[in-house]
């Protein structure tokens, strides 16, 4: 059989043309498939929580640290704006508002706000000491620890377009929020390439949450009825109704978390107790610090031991203000000021929520105000974080 020999130089050739052929194919085929997207380079922390569980407090942990940015409740616009829709309506419009601030997208406001806007105009903007110093107002240092009253008297009036311009230049955005019950509803934010997310979630004990619920009865009214459904129609939930679903949701979302979660939830949640906060503040904010990537300064230690070691409980009109406070005498306080009648009707309807949290029901009126006798049991190693213990019901 004859044989056909084709010159090396031409088998070179050959290879070479067929070599670039395929570089050229794979080169085409490449630009059209997603590349893996980089590690966006602002960290977002969103602190979730209910209301009067401590949230406020510690969203100053991180409002007043040099590389955060912070904003306090924002969808409180959103709640404002749409009342007469309930909480579970609503947690769509909120998770959009969340992830245009998270981006520095402050065009979302435009929905709630339409007028010609200036700083004061956004919820809680004087707790945000990214807003009380520079870009966004001259008359603070971002090493500066602000306070509210002073940033409201100088800063409430530069332009709203502030607000973006400042978010822009940190490294950390944080939001606290009180306005979600499911974390399901978070999961587009945690598998979105553009974020970088991570979750807080910081709970406290049920009882400690009622006491300070009845110092702000009339502050919450409107925000009971959205999460009740009432069309709109304010509720002052002398009945718990409102508590039931907040120890629910916490249960829903520490489960949810914890028991077989989603492989994009690791390492990226994190539960705090308020109680475990207040004993040892500096372990905890450490520990919270870690989780976020940010470094705890020597001002702001001295800052965080003042205003956990100051005197008394705090006064009622001081419900919704950071100020210098006992923080272990707060956390206890519920023991001394509520009947046992209705401790025990807080009991019943957040059982599951004070046994899974890691709290101690208390079954006597002696037995509630003994305060040698710990109610906040030891936690476990790794107990709350993204690692699972296994629950004990």
């Amino acid at each position: 059989m004859a044989r056909i020999r084709i010159p090396s130089t031409i088998v070179i050739i050959f290879v070479t043309v067929q070599t670039g052929f395929l570089l050229f194919m794979y080169a085409r085929y490449s630009s059209f498939m997603p590349q893996s997207e980089e590690k966006p380079s602002q960290v977002h922390i969103l602190i979730l929580s209910s209301w009067r569980s401590g949230s406020s407090f510690v969203g100053q942990l991180f409002s007043q640290h040099p590389s955060v940015f912070y904003l306090m409740e924002p969808a409180w616009h959103v709640w404002v704006t749409m009342y007469q829709n309930s909480a579970t309506v609503l947690h769509m419009a909120v998770r959009d508002l969340v992830r245009s601030v998270f981006l520095c997208d402050m065009s979302v406001f435009d929905a709630y706000m339409p007028w010609k806007r200036n700083l004061s105009d956004l919820f809680q903007w004087a707790a945000s000491r990214a807003l009380c110093s520079a870009p966004a107002c001259d008359s603070f240092q971002r090493t500066d620890i602000t306070s509210e009253m002073a940033c409201k008297t100088l800063c409430g009036r530069y332009p709203f377009s502030k607000v973006e311009e400042a978010c822009k230049t940190y490294s950390h955005v944080v939001i606290k929020e009180v306005r979600f019950f499911d974390l399901k509803v978070l999961y587009p934010l945690l598998t979105d390439p553009s974020l970088n997310l991570k979750i807080i979630h910081l709970v406290r004990d049920p009882r400690a949450v009622v006491k300070s619920r009845e110092q702000s009865v009339k502050a919450l009214a409107r925000d009971n009825g959205i999460v009740l459904s009432t069309n709109g129609t304010k509720v002052e939930d002398s009945k718990y109704k409102v508590m039931q679903e907040v120890c629910r949701s916490h249960v829903q979302i520490y489960e949810t978390a914890t028991l077989k979660p989603p492989n994009f939830l690791k390492d990226r949640y994190l539960m705090v107790r308020f109680e475990d906060l207040v004993r040892d503040p500096l372990s905890e904010i450490s520990e919270m610090y870690k989780f976020a990537d940010l470094s705890l300064t020597p001002r702001l230690k001295s800052w965080i031991y003042n205003i956990t070691h100051g005197q008394g409980p705090g006064k009622k009109k001081e419900a919704f203000k950071i100020t210098s406070r006992d923080a272990v005498s707060v956390s206890q306080a519920w023991r001394n000021v509520l009947s046992f009648q209705k401790v025990k009707k807080i009991q019943e309807v957040c059982k599951g929520a004070i046994n899974i949290l890691g709290y101690q029901l208390v079954d006597s009126e002696k037995e509630q105000r003994d305060l040698t006798l710990d109610l906040v049991l030891p936690r476990r190693q790794n107990q709350f974080s993204w690692s699972s213990f296994n629950l004990k019901h």
